[in-house]
């Protein structure tokens, strides 16, 4: 049995690592509030411009594009967002492992997919076990703005045209609650899936459809890959806190057995020593 000073020692560092989890719970939960905000605000403008694009790309017959056709699949690439840090519970670990399934069951060596790593997470699991990474960024802000993610985002783009890979999908958290969050698996290249549940509008636009769509597309494939970041984001720090909150409670429980502990350790010690000196006066005696 423990000694009195070793409980009263784990019970003390219980207490600060306890004070630990739940300032890290009240900060996860200050940076979810305002990623949850970011990611509602960005939500009318990706409804606008797949209005627009797939009102001109659908709208006119002699309307055509590189980003809109399907071509045969030799390439796939795939982003993968994750956090930067662990203690997140299973966000990184849901979205790693249904990306490594699917590699696993549909390449059968690397040349036949490419990895874009968003998060050191996932770009250090992908590395530690050879896997083909061919961007990386790390270090985002908590609260990313477009000019953050605006170089690998063009370049993921752009690998696509330049048939780097022939089709592109993302695999992220998508943000559900403070409480729940659920992978994610969104086909970005080609645009095949371009048109809005809305009705299409008409527009007018010069010099042609062609010269509309070869800047608006790829603005909005980039669209894209920000506003699942920017949900992603939002899953990591409610994630986040739901895993500091469980640590918290935790503790206290174990703060609560470790006291009952020390209590009966404690009674047990007093009544050892009253037996004692009983003991010794009936010798006296």
């Amino acid at each position: 049995m423990a000694s009195l000073r070793e409980i009263q020692s784990r019970i003390n560092s219980t207490k600060k690592t306890r004070q630990i989890t739940k300032a890290m719970q009240m900060v996860s939960a200050a940076k979810l509030s305002r990623a949850e905000m970011n990611a509602r605000a960005f939500v009318p403008y990706m409804e606008k411009i797949q209005e627009v694009a797939a009102s001109i790309a659908m709208g006119s017959r002699d309307a055509t594009h590189p980003m809109l056709d399907t071509r045969p699949v030799k390439r796939t690439g795939y982003i993968v967002i994750t956090a930067d840090r662990g203690l997140k519970g299973a966000y990184n670990t849901n979205v790693l492992r249904a990306v490594h399934n699917t590699i696993q069951e549909r390449h059968k060596s690397d040349d036949e997919y490419a990895i874009i790593a968003i998060g050191r997470m996932g770009r250090d699991f992908f590395l530690k076990r050879n896997m083909n990474v061919v961007l990386e960024i790390n270090g985002l802000p908590d609260q990313p703005s477009f000019v953050d993610i605006m170089e690998i985002t063009s370049k993921a783009v752009g690998m696509f045209s330049d048939e780097t890979y022939d089709e592109l999908y993302m695999y992220y958290n998508h943000y559900v609650s403070a409480i729940s969050q659920e992978v994610t698996v969104k086909k970005v290249l080609p645009l095949t899936d371009i048109a809005p549940t809305t009705k299409l509008m008409s527009y007018e636009y010069e010099p042609s459809a062609e010269s509309v769509l070869e800047v608006l597309l790829p603005q909005y494939a980039e669209s894209l890959i920000y506003g699942a970041l920017l949900d992603a984001k939002a899953a990591e720090h409610a994630a986040g806190m739901t895993a500091m909150k469980s640590a918290t409670d935790n503790a206290g429980e174990l703060i609560d057995s470790l006291t009952l502990q020390f209590n009966r350790a404690r009674q047990a010690s007093i009544t050892q020593e009253i037996t004692e000196i009983v003991g010794g006066v009936a010798a006296l005696e």
